[in-house]
Formats: structure tokens, C-alpha cells, sequence
């Protein structure tokens, strides 16, 4: 059996630099992400739970869902991001078990799940292990406001539309602050799969 090591933290806190070294490492990746992008194409689980849900105005003229308006929603009303996560979360989960038994072979296998609380994936000890790679909130506002071009209040809104980072360290196996280079951040990982084989 594999060692499962769930990666999570917020948003713009450096998971997919963490991503880069561990695929450096040939150890693979689940991205829960793109499990979710898949099952949200057109007549796939998600997107037929969404358009049922919320109406098809929330489809582009070509049937797939219109993510900006969606998001927009979302981020700005709690209820509808809750009723998103509930219809969408099962199916994920349910996804994310049959990818995991996929890589059984594998020592390690990395969970890039950036809901793993949120999801409640940890109540259902998908993983054996959880880091949060974390950072001042400051530095994490900064970072989002230049990767994905968004004013301060936009950048603030999709920082508080996730768990605190703080709650998140509590419940974490590992946690590793990503304050400095990409390079203090490798060496960081690197000590870690040491750990982890250690113990293993």
C-alpha cells in the first residue's frame, strides 16, 4: 500500500511549486483540482449537478460552465459556496479514491487537495499524512494579487472564502512556511520525504 501524503494550504501559498518537486521526484500527483475540472465538462457528474442546481444560466453558449460567473457567486455568497461544495465534494471524493487505488504500487503518492479540511477529506482518512504549506497573510495577498492580477478586496475575498491558514497548521501532520525561495522551499520538501521514509 502507498503512503498517501495529502498537500494542501490557501491559495497562493506555493502548493504547485511543491507540485514541480515532487514530480521532479517521479513521485505522482492526484490533482484534486483537475479531478474536479474533469467531472465539470460538459455531461460529466459536476457539471449536470451544477446546471440542475443553479439553472443554465450559468452555461456559455458552448455547454461548459461559465467558471467566472460561477465564481463570482461563490465568493461572494457563503450559502451558494456551501451548496456548491456539498453537490460537488461527494463526487470528487469518489474520484480521488478510485485514482488513489490507481497508484497502489507507488511508496508515496501526493494528494494536491487544496479543500482537504474544508472537504472534510480528513473525517474520511483519505490520506496517512497532511502538510499545509502556509505563509503570512500578508505575503499570501501579495502573491495572489500578482499571479492572478486581482485588486487588494478581491484578492482578501477568495483568501477568506477558504479555512484560515491557522486552523489548518493545527490539524496538519507537516507544516512548511514558504516565506523564502523556491530553492528554501525544495530543500524544506526534501527533508520532509526523508521523514516520511524514515518513519515509513
Amino acid at each position: 500500500m502507498s503512503y498517501v501524503l495529502a498537500l494542501t494550504g490557501g491559495i497562493a501559498t506555493g502548493k504547485s511549486t511543491a507540485d514541480d518537486f515532487f514530480k521532479k521526484k517521479n513521485i505522482p500527483i492526484i490533482d484534486c483540482d483537475q479531478v474536479a475540472h474533469e467531472l465539470m465538462k460538459p455531461g460529466n457528474a459536476s457539471w449536470q449537478v451544477i446546471k440542475d442546481h443553479f439553472g443554465v444560466e450559468y452555461l456559455n453558449s458552448d455547454q461548459t460552465i461559465n467558471r467566472k460567473k460561477l465564481g463570482q457567486l461563490v465568493f461572494s455568497n457563503k450559502r451558494a459556496l456551501s451548496e456548491l461544495n456539498q453537490l460537488t465534494h461527494p463526487l470528487i471524493f469518489d474520484k480521488t479514491v478510485a485514482k488513489i487505488k490507481e497508484y497502489q504500487n507507488f511508496a508515496l503518492v501526493i494528494l494536491d487537495a487544496p479543500v482537504y479540511f474544508e472537504a472534510g477529506l480528513d473525517k474520511k482518512h483519505v490520506a496517512n499524512g497532511v502538510l499545509v504549506i502556509t505563509l503570512p497573510e500578508q505575503l499570501q495577498i501579495e502573491r495572489l494579487k500578482k499571479r492572478n492580477n486581482l485588486s487588494d478586496e478581491e484578492a482578501r475575498m477568495r483568501i477568506n472564502s477558504q479555512m484560515p491558514l491557522a486552523e489548518k497548521e493545527k490539524m496538519a501532520d507537516f507544516v512548511i512556511e514558504n516565506t523564502g525561495t523556491i530553492k528554501e522551499l525544495e530543500n524544506k520538501l526534501a527533508q520532509l520525504l526523508v521523514k516520511i521514509r524514515e518513519e515509513g
